[in-house]
């Protein structure tokens, strides 16, 4: 189950944006949500770039937190349709310090942790790495419900995306 809310003129979307020679920046708010952990989940995106804004949105029936978080920022990097430079702020240290310190780590490993068991949501984990790689992107971590209206309205979809998977 997947929504998409587009608040800007299709016309200025990164996605069909175009630039000389300069790379399209974006802003990005990411963040998961989950109603018992497994359970309905959600996740959310806000992407900001010239004055122009999107919302995407989206949830699962049965998953967990963590798998919204990576989730989020799959589908928010997905959908630029160019190269872009983006900057990603996720309030999930899981998420920051996967994919910034432990994937090369994992991937090395064939994906196994230190104790050699398989690492959890690998699947995403891989499919971030492939959506990440076609951006420059900037990955920040911001405290979650400390009032950054970009994180609160990413909060906000990921609920409603989980709401929406748990009818």
């Amino acid at each position: 189950m997947t929504n998409a809310n587009a608040n800007a003129n299709a016309n200025d979307s990164p996605s069909t944006a175009t630039a000389s020679s300069s790379t399209i920046k974006v802003i990005v708010y990411t963040d998961g949500a989950c109603k018992g952990n497994p359970g309905p989940g959600g996740w959310g995106a806000v992407l900001h770039w010239g004055g122009a804004k999107k919302e995407l949105y989206g949830g699962e029936p049965d998953t967990t937190n963590n798998r919204m978080e990576i989730l989020a920022a799959i589908r928010a990097l997905e959908s630029l349709k160019r190269k872009c430079g983006v900057v990603l702020h996720t309030d999930s240290a899981y998420l920051q310090k996967g994919i910034t310190e432990w994937l090369p780590m994992w991937r090395r490993r064939g994906f196994l942790n230190s104790r050699k068991k398989a690492v959890k949501n690998s699947d995403l984990w891989q499919a971030l790495e492939r959506a990440a790689a076609r951006h420059s992107v900037e990955w920040r971590w911001v405290k979650g419900h400390a009032g950054n209206a970009g994180n609160e309205a990413a909060d906000r979809l990921a609920n409603l995306g989980a709401q929406e998977a748990a009818k």
